[in-house]
């Protein structure tokens, strides 16, 4: 048997015993802002649990069979119910662009009933991005405070709520007010799932698992269009408009669904009761170099400090907001994209469904590939680069090019939103703390939003007629912003590797 010095769960051979084995822990550098770090002293671990470990290599790979058997566990509790959540969250934010066309031929869509022109229903858009910017970031100091599982269920609850209220709209103000409070409470969501996974997985895990949750927003927009079609024949039921029915239905179901949160959504590994002791254990000590603890003290104004002024994640900042762009123009004006493209209000709301497939699929391909090869600023970098090609082909055909721009309009969204995961992988495994990864990624997000906020203006009304030129062009420009500033900011990780090697530094601190 052996004693074995260990460093961020990789083991060399030290010293022969006769009896045991032994991980030695080493102390964190004296002032170094690292949360994840362990206490010193040593701790017993039987090393036959990982027989497909050799010497060397790490004990906690995920493709060794007990860390197998516990992610797989994770996954089954985690994964599903939080790809539930934000497809729910998207649905009930993205209807408003299937209620905007809604029986448009008939006077009972949205803008016709509230009496609203194309310029105020963008300024209710806008409206969800000022709030949504705005409580990102207090919202994850709120999810570690108050737990995940209580802190997502107020959250759902209280946006399902507020989209049921939206049906009962009267007029403008009502919208706008609705909009606003309805950016309050999702804006906590996506940062927030985001940030949860960094307590359960590891770097190399992430990706396609923010992935698959990513992937449900593909998937509610594809679903949203087949319930927008059916919802459609609804049209003055109960002397209501579909539009109205809309709102309604999908708001129903997250109310529902905060409860089933509430008592299923597990919070942090050491608090889980559904793990068996070893396993709380393994689950905790795979990530005490390599993700977030629920047992971390409070962030300190040290440690923000430390995180705000960090140059580099401003890079990181610049190239979600260029993404963010197409993000949200395509969540709030692919019906209206469709609807141009010579389709009536209701069969638009069906044809939305095959471009959010076709990114559903290309979504889990790319993030899982990136994090098999650990390669995610390249992935995300190429995804860009297609999307961009997308929007570039359907700007230059002629306008009544109905096919070919249809064709161009899925390449676009499958590239857009495949590029997410990756990013948000890339991000925060350039993270080396609890508290820098929790602020980190809340501002990441914020960023998003004046990203999010140009794009609910760039596809004009006016310019139905045209293809929506500028929208396109846009969307090509700032995805080549985002590719380009993903290029450069590689660069810098590779060479501040290099430099980290030649100094003696130890092992290599970025991932690219």
């Amino acid at each position: 048997m052996a004693e074995l010095a260990r460093r961020d769960s990789k083991i060399s051979l030290a010293s022969t015993s006769a009896d045991a084995m032994s991980i030695t822990e080493p102390a964190p550098a004296s002032g170094a802002i690292t949360p994840m770090t362990v206490e010193e002293g040593k701790t017993s671990v039987d090393i036959t649990a990982y027989t497909a470990a050799r010497l060397g290599e790490d004990l906690y790979d995920s493709h060794t069979p007990q860390n197998r058997r516990l992610l797989w566990k994770q996954d089954l509790r985690i994964v599903p119910l939080s790809a539930f959540i934000y497809l729910l969250c998207y649905l009930d934010r993205s209807n408003i662009g299937n209620a905007r066309i809604m029986n448009s031929e008939t006077g009972h869509d949205l803008e016709t009933q509230l009496k609203i022109s194309d310029y105020q229903y963008v300024i209710a858009l806008m409206l969800f991005l000022i709030a949504y910017a705005l409580f990102e970031v207090p919202s994850n100091y709120f999810l570690k405070k108050m737990t995940p599982s209580k802190w997502i269920a107020f959250l759902m609850m209280a946006w399902g709520a507020i989209t049921i209220g939206m049906g009962g709209c009267k007029n403008y103000a009502a919208l706008t007010v609705t909009r606003f409070l309805l950016g309050i409470f999702e804006a906590g969501l996506f940062p927030g799932l985001v940030y949860y996974l960094t307590f359960w997985y590891r770097v190399e895990e992430r990706s396609l698992r923010v992935a698959i949750i990513i992937a449900s927003a593909t998937l509610a927009g594809a679903f949203g269009g087949a319930i927008a079609y059916g919802i459609s024949h609804m049209n003055m039921t109960g002397g209501l408009s579909a539009w109205r029915w809309l709102f309604i239905l999908e708001g129903i179901p997250s109310c529902l669904s905060a409860i089933a949160v509430y008592l299923f959504l597990p919070d942090f590994p050491e608090t889980a009761t559904w793990l068996t002791a070893a396993e709380r254990t393994l689950a905790a000590r795979r990530l005490e170099h390599n993700g977030s603890r629920g047992s971390a003290a409070p962030m300190t104004w040290v440690e923000a400090r430390a995180t705000l002024t960090d140059l580099r994640l401003y890079a990181h900042y610049l190239i979600y907001f260029a993404m963010s762009v197409s993000f949200s123009s395509l969540s709030l004006f692919t019906p209206s994209i469709t609807n141009g493209l010579g389709y009536s209000s209701i069969t638009a709301q069906l044809m939305t469904v095959p471009p959010w497939a076709c990114a559903y699929i290309v979504t889990l391909i790319t993030a899982l590939t990136s994090d098999r090869y650990s390669a995610r600023a390249a992935h995300s970098a190429c995804a860009m680069v297609v999307g961009a090609i997308g929007f570039l082909v359907s700007a230059v055909l002629p306008v009544h090019a109905y096919a070919g721009r249809y064709a161009a309009l899925i390449v676009a969204c499958a590239g857009s939103f495949a590029s997410i995961p990756p990013l948000l992988g890339w991000l925060t495994g350039n993270l080396h703390s609890t508290s820098a990864a929790g602020l980190a990624i809340a501002l990441n997000v914020s960023f998003g939003a004046p990203g999010q906020i140009v794009g609910v203006w760039i596809y004009q009304a006016d310019e139905k007629e045209r293809g929506y030129p500028t929208g396109h062009w846009t969307n090509v420009g700032m995805l080549l912003l985002g590719a380009v500033a993903i290029v450069g900011l590689r660069a810098w990780y590779v060479r501040d590797n290099r430099r980290r090697k030649e100094e003696g530094g130890g092992e290599v601190l970025w991932k690219l």
